[in-house]
């Protein structure tokens, strides 16, 4: 049996007062367009800690470090629309250097802080899903799997 990759999402979950930080995907973006969603990225050629730190600053502007890092959800997650397999892994930001402001207009339309009890829609259906089960205490989803 030949191994198959899987495309890994490293997402940043920035907390405070109960609230979670998600941006609204610009209308002409290729994936989810007008649709909310955590800050995030595909790991390149780094590690998911670097990968998320690297995204920080350049979605965000700020500095984070890696040791304020905490992986709180994994989901393993077949979209309908390509059938790929992904790996989206969660970092909570326990602390960061700066304040988050919109640093890719073209890629993302407004900066907010939701209530994790009355996130937006739109949201991206894996993001609603692992954000749910990171208020609940859960570690691992997985969607889009055949039972």
């Amino acid at each position: 049996m030949r191994p198959y990759s899987n495309v890994i999402g490293v997402h940043l979950v920035f907390e405070r007062a109960g609230k979670v930080l998600l941006g609204l995907r610009a209308a002409t973006s290729a994936y989810a367009p007008d649709t909310w969603h955590l800050p995030a990225g595909h790991l390149e050629d780094e590690s998911a800690t670097a990968c998320a730190v690297r995204e920080a600053g350049e979605e965000l502007g700020v500095t984070v470090h890696e040791q304020d890092l905490r992986l709180v959800h994994v989901v393993h997650y077949r979209g309908s629309e390509d059938r790929r397999a992904r790996m989206q892994l969660l970092f909570r930001v326990l602390d960061y250097e700066g304040t988050p402001t919109n640093r890719e207009p073209d890629r993302c339309a407004d900066l907010r802080w939701w209530p994790y009890a009355a996130l937006p829609t739109p949201l991206v259906d894996y993001t609603a899903v692992a954000l749910t089960g990171i208020a609940a205490g859960r570690t691992y989803t997985e969607m889009g799997w055949p039972a």
